[in-house]
This record gives structure tokens, C-alpha cells and sequence, in this order.
């Protein structure tokens, strides 16, 4: 029976990430510019980036390379997880303002 409990204790354990297991990095989105423009974590992490709409336009949040896209409204809040990337250096961009609305996350 203790045995089963253990097992059974470790499996669900197993499912979640603890804290030391994740990283939250926050990008604001205004007037098609990201701030900051530079993101940095560690490698083999949950990363969850934050990002808020400052702005008075829709934004989309954007990156080929890590595989995500987000859309925001005006004033909105949202959250893109990463799940444990590999070192490297993703880029990521407004695909409203790709002109102006660029970043990187460094991924160490």
C-alpha cells in the first residue's frame, strides 16, 4: 500500500513545474515597439513571458523560430509559455509593425 501511495505521489508530482523550474519574463507592447527589445533566461526552463498591450492598437506577438504567436487588443494581458528551450537566441516581432516592433530572447 505504501509503495503504491509513493508511486502514485511521485507520478503526480512529476506534472507540475515547481517555481525553481520556471522563469516569468515581462514585454510591454506600445505603439509597435517592444520594451525591453532584449529578453534573457536560462536554458531548460519553463519560461512564461508576460505581455501587456500598452498601446492604443491590436499587437500580435509573433516568432517562427519558438513556434508561438499571441494576438492582443488594446490594453490586454496575455501569457506565451515556452516549454525548456535549448541555448540560443529566438527572435520575435509585431507582425502588425514589423517594422519597428522587434525583439530577441537569449536563451543561455
Amino acid at each position: 500500500m505504501y509503495a503504491r501511495f509513493m508511486l502514485v505521489a511521485f507520478a503526480a508530482g512529476s506534472l507540475f513545474a515547481s517555481a525553481a523550474d520556471e522563469v516569468t519574463l515581462q514585454l510591454v507592447a506600445k505603439d509597435g515597439k517592444f520594451t525591453p527589445t532584449t529578453l534573457t533566461a536560462p536554458a531548460g526552463k519553463l519560461i512564461r513571458i508576460e505581455i501587456t498591450n500598452a498601446g492604443n492598437t491590436p499587437i500580435e506577438f509573433e516568432s517562427n523560430s519558438l513556434r508561438k504567436e499571441k494576438v492582443l487588443a488594446p490594453g490586454a494581458k496575455s501569457v506565451v509559455v515556452i516549454r525548456s528551450p535549448s541555448a540560443g537566441t529566438y527572435d520575435f516581432y509585431d507582425d502588425y509593425h514589423q517594422a519597428t516592433g522587434r525583439g530577441v530572447l537569449i536563451v543561455k
